[in-house]
C-alpha cells in the first residue's frame, strides 16, 4: 500500500507523466512485491524556483528533468529489495519517458500499521492483522 508522491518540474505533456507514472508502478510491482491493483500516486509539478535541487550532490549532473520519487510504505523492505527497485525504476524510466539514471531521486519512508486509514476513518491495516 505505497503511496507516493512524484516532484518535478513543470511543462511536461500528459503522455510523459503518464509514462512516469506507468513506469513507476511496473518497478513497484516487478521488484518491489506491490500487488498490480495498489496504484497510489500524487504528481506535483513545480514552476522554475519552486523545485530546488543541486545539480551534482551525490550523482548528477542533474538536468531540468530531474524527479524526486517520495514513497510511503507500511511494510518495510530488506535492503537487497529496495536496490532492486531502485535499478528497475531507473531502467524502466530510461526507456519510457527517456529519464536519465541521474535525474531520479527516490526516498522511502516506513510507517506503522496504525497510521494508516484507507477510508471511512477506519485503520482498515488494524483490522486485517
Amino acid at each position: 500500500m505505497p503511496f507516493i508522491r512524484i516532484s518535478l518540474l513543470e511543462g511536461k505533456s500528459p503522455e510523459y507523466l503518464k509514462a512516469v507514472s506507468d513506469s513507476l508502478h511496473r518497478a513497484m510491482v516487478e521488484a518491489f512485491n506491490v500487488p498490480a491493483d495498489d496504484r497510489f500516486q500524487a504528481i506535483h509539478q513545480h514552476r522554475p524556483g519552486e523545485f530546488i535541487f543541486d545539480r551534482n550532490y551525490f550523482g548528477g549532473p542533474r538536468s531540468d528533468d530531474f524527479i524526486v520519487f517520495t514513497i510511503s510504505i507500511g511494510r518495510p523492505r530488506d535492503a537487497a529489495t529496495k536496490q532492486a527497485f531502485y535499478k528497475r525504476l531507473v531502467t524502466l524510466l530510461g526507456e519510457a519517458p527517456g529519464v536519465r539514471p541521474e535525474d531520479v531521486m527516490i526516498i522511502i519512508s516506513t510507517s506503522t500499521r496504525d497510521e494508516w486509514s484507507f477510508s471511512n476513518g477506519e485503520a482498515q491495516l488494524l483490522e486485517n492483522a
